[in-house]
């Protein structure tokens, strides 16, 4: 696999990791009523996107020539899993808990 396949397929991985935290975040520290749930679990997912940014830029800086490649690969596959783990995850955690 090439470095840039590799890295595709580590942010969807990320993705789906980032949507399990931030489910679970929002499931138990979250109301059902607030916006502002939502907008912190975009907020946990865009903080591990961009630590996890700076983790692999250090791994694949001599890999991949052009830097802004490491940062915009699969980015919108990395938001589009998240969304579809979060409320995935979300729906699951909050059936299991017999609040929904």
């Amino acid at each position: 696999m090439t470095p840039v396949v590799q890295l595709y397929w580590i942010r969807v991985v990320l993705g789906i990791v980032a949507g399990a935290i931030t489910a679970a975040l929002a499931a138990f520290f979250g109301s059902t009523s607030d916006i502002t749930t939502l907008v912190n679990s975009i907020t946990v997912a865009l903080l591990i996107y961009f630590i996890t940014y700076y983790i692999l830029r250090s791994y694949y800086k001599e890999k991949i020539e052009k830097q802004s490649k490491i940062l915009s690969t699969a980015i919108g596959m990395y938001f589009f899993s998240w969304l579809s783990f979060f409320v995935l995850f979300y729906t699951i955690i909050r059936a299991a808990l017999g609040t929904i």
